[in-house]
C-alpha cells in the first residue's frame, strides 16, 4: 500500500499562522458606539452629586439613560472581538511572552466591566417614583465604579499587552509604544480614584486617550512579520 506526499503548497499553507479577521472592523464599531454613548449620557451627574440630584435626573431622562445603557452594552462586544483577534494577530506575529493572553484577559474583562456598568446605569433609568435618593446614589456609584476605575485598569491592561511586544520586538513605531505603556500606567493609577478624588481625571484620559491609541494601533500592527522569533 502506498501513500501520496501532501502537497507542498497544503504543508506550507497548515504551517503558515493566521492572523486572523480584520483588526480595524472591531476597533471602529467600539469607538463608534463609545462616542455615541458619551453623547447621549453628556448631561450624567458626576460621582460627587447628592442622591436626590441623582434621583432628579434618573427620573427626568429615563429614556436616555437606558439608549446609553444599551450603547455601553454594545460597545462591549467589539470590545471582547478586537481583544480576540489581537491575541490571534499576536501570536501569528510569534509574540509568544504572556502580552498576548494579557491582551485577551484585559480586553475580555474590560468588556464585562462596561456590561456592568451598562446593567446598573439601566436599572437606574427604570427607577420609579417613590424610589428613595440612596437607592439612586448606589446604582449611579456602582455604574461609575464598574465603567470608571475598573474599565480603566482592565483596558490598561489590553493595552499593555499589546505595548510591550510592540515595543521589544518593533512591532509598532517606539512612539506608539510608549504612548501605550504612558497610558497603561495611568490606567492603573486611576484606581486611586477611589480613595483621592485628585485622580479621577485619569479616567476619561485612559478612555478617550487609550480608544485613540487603539484606533492607531489597529491600522499600524502588521499581518505579518520577517522573523517569528522572540
Amino acid at each position: 500500500m502506498t501513500t501520496t506526499p501532501a502537497s507542498p503548497r497544503l504543508d506550507r499553507s497548515a504551517r503558515r499562522p493566521q492572523a486572523g479577521p480584520p483588526l480595524l472592523a472591531p476597533v471602529l464599531a467600539f469607538a463608534l458606539l463609545t462616542i455615541s454613548y458619551v453623547v447621549v449620557n453628556r448631561s450624567t451627574p458626576h460621582p460627587d452629586a447628592s442622591g436626590l440630584e441623582v434621583l432628579t435626573y434618573v427620573q427626568d431622562h429615563g429614556a436616555s439613560i437606558k439608549l446609553g445603557a444599551f450603547l455601553l452594552f454594545a460597545s462591549g462586544v467589539p470590545l471582547a472581538l478586537t481583544a480576540a483577534v489581537l491575541y490571534r494577530r499576536l501570536r501569528a506575529l510569534g509574540i509568544t511572552a504572556p502580552g498576548s493572553a494579557i491582551t485577551l484577559v484585559g480586553g475580555v474583562l474590560a468588556a464585562n466591566a462596561l456590561a456592568l456598568s451598562a446593567m446598573f446605569g439601566w436599572s437606574s433609568g427604570r427607577l420609579s417614583a417613590d424610589a428613595g435618593p440612596a437607592l439612586a446614589r448606589v446604582l449611579a456609584d456602582l455604574s461609575f465604579l464598574a465603567g470608571g476605575p475598573a474599565y480603566s485598569v482592565m483596558f490598561a491592561l489590553l493595552i499593555a499587552g499589546v505595548s510591550v511586544p510592540g515595543l521589544l520586538a518593533g512591532l509598532l513605531p517606539r512612539a506608539v509604544s510608549w504612548a501605550g505603556l504612558v497610558l497603561a500606567a495611568a490606567g492603573m493609577l486611576s484606581t486611586l480614584a477611589l480613595l483621592l478624588d485628585g485622580f479621577a481625571y485619569l479616567l476619561p484620559v485612559v478612555r478617550f486617550g487609550g480608544l485613540i491609541w487603539l484606533v492607531i494601533a489597529a491600522v499600524l500592527l502588521p499581518r505579518t512579520r520577517r522573523s517569528h522569533h522572540q
